[in-house]
C-alpha cells in the first residue's frame, strides 16, 4: 500500500531549516519559556534567591574576597532554608550560570548541599556552565529577556554584588519593576558592598536631579558581610511569609 504522506515531506517541528528560521522565532522564543517551567514543576522549586556580579569576580583576584563572600552567603542562604519546613525546596539560589559571582553562589549553595539554579546564555565569548550547578536545572539562553524573566519569576529576593555591563544591566531591570509594581510580589534587594555601589551609581544625585524619588531608595539595602545580609534577607522574607 502506497504511503499517504509526500515522499520527503517533513513534520513543521523536525525541519531544522524551519525550526532555525525567522518565522519560527516565537517558537523559539515560547520553547525557552516552557522548558524551564517544566523542570522546575518536576524539582518542586518555586522560590528562589538570585544572585547577580561579575563573571571576571576570581578568588584570586585584587577584589577576590568579595568571590568568597558570595559564596559564604549562599551556604548560609540554602543551609537556613533547608532548616524550613516546607514540603517545596524553598529559597534555592539561582545565579547566571557562569563564572565568578556566578560560581561562587552555585558553589555556595552546593557547598551546604543544596540544589541550585543556573540560568546560562550564549554569547560570542561562549559562556560556559560552571560545575556546581545542579543536574537538571542548568539551563541556556538564546533570548536575554526570556533568561530575564526566569531571574524574575520565581525571585523573593535580589543579592547584587559588583559587576559591569551586564549586571548594572540586571539590577536596572529589576529595580524599574520594582519602582513601577510590576512585579508579581515586592522583593528585597541587596546590593553588596556599599563602597563600590555609592561609587558607581550616585543614588542621592539621581533624587537631587529628580530622576528618581526619595522613596525609591527604599526598594534596595546595602549589606557589607554576609552575616549582615543574611540577617536582612531573614528579616524581609520572614515578614512576607
Amino acid at each position: 500500500m502506497a504511503s499517504s504522506e509526500t515522499p520527503g515531506a517533513k513534520l513543521a517541528y523536525e525541519n531544522p531549516e524551519f525550526m532555525e528560521s525567522d518565522d519560527a522565532r516565537p517558537l523559539r522564543i515560547i520553547a525557552e519559556y516552557l522548558a524551564p517551567l517544566r523542570s522546575f514543576r518536576r524539582a518542586q522549586v518555586h522560590d528562589t534567591i538570585v544572585f547577580f556580579g561579575s563573571a571576571r569576580l576570581s578568588s584570586t583576584g585584587p577584589m577576590g574576597h568579595f568571590y568568597d563572600e558570595a559564596r559564604e552567603l549562599a551556604r548560609l542562604i540554602t543551609k537556613w532554608s533547608k532548616n524550613l519546613s516546607s514540603h517545596v525546596h524553598r529559597y534555592v539560589i539561582c545565579s547566571g550560570g557562569g563564572g565568578g559571582i556566578m560560581e561562587a553562589a552555585n558553589r555556595g549553595a552546593s557547598d551546604a548541599g543544596g540544589r541550585t539554579i543556573g540560568l546560562n546564555i550564549s554569547l560570542p565569548r561562549e559562556q560556559r556552565p560552571n560545575p556546581y550547578i545542579t543536574q537538571g536545572l542548568s539551563f541556556k539562553f538564546h533570548y536575554f529577556f526570556m533568561r530575564k524573566l526566569w531571574f524574575a519569576e520565581l525571585s523573593r529576593a535580589l543579592v547584587v554584588f559588583p559587576g559591569g555591563f551586564g549586571t548594572l544591566d540586571e539590577l536596572g531591570e529589576v529595580l524599574t519593576l520594582a519602582q513601577t509594581r510590576k512585579l508579581a510580589r515586592p522583593i528585597p534587594i541587596v546590593l553588596y558592598g556599599s563602597a563600590y555601589w555609592r561609587e558607581i551609581i550616585n543614588f542621592d544625585a539621581l533624587v537631587r536631579h529628580g530622576m528618581i524619588s526619595q522613596e525609591d531608595l527604599q526598594l534596595f539595602q546595602f549589606a557589607d558581610t554576609p552575616a549582615d545580609a543574611l540577617a536582612l534577607l531573614q528579616s524581609r522574607l520572614s515578614l512576607a511569609e
